[in-house]
């Protein structure tokens, strides 16, 4: 059976500036987890250190130069699924994880499928996953950003005004036995309220993965997604005998019909058939699958 691997960086208005930046992060995770899938290593891997690659990244919005909730945070939510028994493991407002996708991974494995704040954190400490201090996860970028936002987003009562739409970076694959994993890991929306979790780490909206279907993440406007449960509404247009393309752009067309709702979602079917699909001006992604012989990396 052949292997697919495909990621995103985020769906949403990219300026022209990161463009190049966020093209190469896709790249670069893409070739991370590839070469894991061709090595005979498994979906949950692949889509775990492709995820980790990005969170790394200081450009995108996971881990590393994540966004900052309306104190000047960072607060971190990921999840991972493996199609084969259905298990998910995720993890939502955590602070002090450079790397929440491989949390996610440990809570999979666990008797566990979502842990929240300081009780994922205490998790991680009995898992032996690193900490860092919450400050090294900034970058002067973002914290720009918010001072400008504090400045200019301060209603007359001093109140703090509602955020826009953050991003988000996942992957899914389909490894050489024909298992399927999913992930997702974001910093969530700009400015959000402390404690706010969007999609991500919610199965089933922000992931979800079935062997007997295909694998699917999402990306954009959280509340969104999470109101027309997208990554399995995605796949259930699949299992319903819609080509893999036209499941994503189906499944997008809902999200902005019923919601008025902006992002994206990647797939794999069960064959290795990429789709993608997204109605923010931009998504970020890569994908190979078998047979070719060079990824193909798009924006809008």
């Amino acid at each position: 059976m052949g292997v697919s691997l495909i990621v995103h960086g985020g769906a949403w208005d990219i300026p022209d500036e990161l463009i190049d930046a966020h093209k190469s992060g896709c790249r670069a995770a893409l070739l991370e987890g590839w070469s894991i899938l061709q090595a005979g290593g498994s979906a949950l891997d692949a889509v775990e250190a492709a995820i980790r690659r990005m969170e790394d990244n200081p450009v995108l919005n996971a881990g590393t130069g994540a966004v900052l909730n309306a104190r000047g945070e960072v607060q971190l939510d990921a999840s991972i699924m493996d199609g084969r028994e259905l298990r998910a493991g995720a993890v939502a407002a955590v602070q002090g994880i450079s790397n929440p996708i491989t949390l996610a991974r440990r809570v999979l494995e666990s008797e566990n499928v979502l842990l929240v704040a300081e009780g994922a954190v205490d998790f991680a400490r009995a898992a032996g996953i690193e900490e860092c201090n919450p400050h090294d996860l900034i970058v002067e970028r973002e914290v720009r950003l918010w001072e400008e936002w504090q400045r200019e987003k301060v209603s007359q009562d001093g109140s703090v005004q509602a955020a826009g739409v953050g991003d988000t970076v996942g992957a899914v694959a389909l490894d050489s036995h024909g298992n399927m994993a999913a992930g997702d890991s974001t910093g969530g929306s700009p400015f959000k309220h402390p404690g706010r979790v969007g999609d991500s780490p919610l199965i089933g909206c922000g992931v979800y993965a079935d062997n007997q279907v295909g694998g699917a993440a999402c990306t954009g406007w959280g509340e969104g997604i999470t109101r027309v449960v997208l990554a399995k509404t995605t796949l259930d247009l699949i299992g319903e005998g819609q080509p893999v393309q036209r499941a994503a752009e189906l499944a997008v067309e809902l999200l902005k019909d019923r919601v008025d709702g902006r992002g994206g979602v990647i797939v794999v079917d069960g064959s290795g058939s990429v789709g993608f699909a997204f109605s923010t001006a931009a998504l970020a992604r890569a994908y190979l699958t078998e047979g070719m012989s060079e990824p193909v990396i798009g924006m809008r």
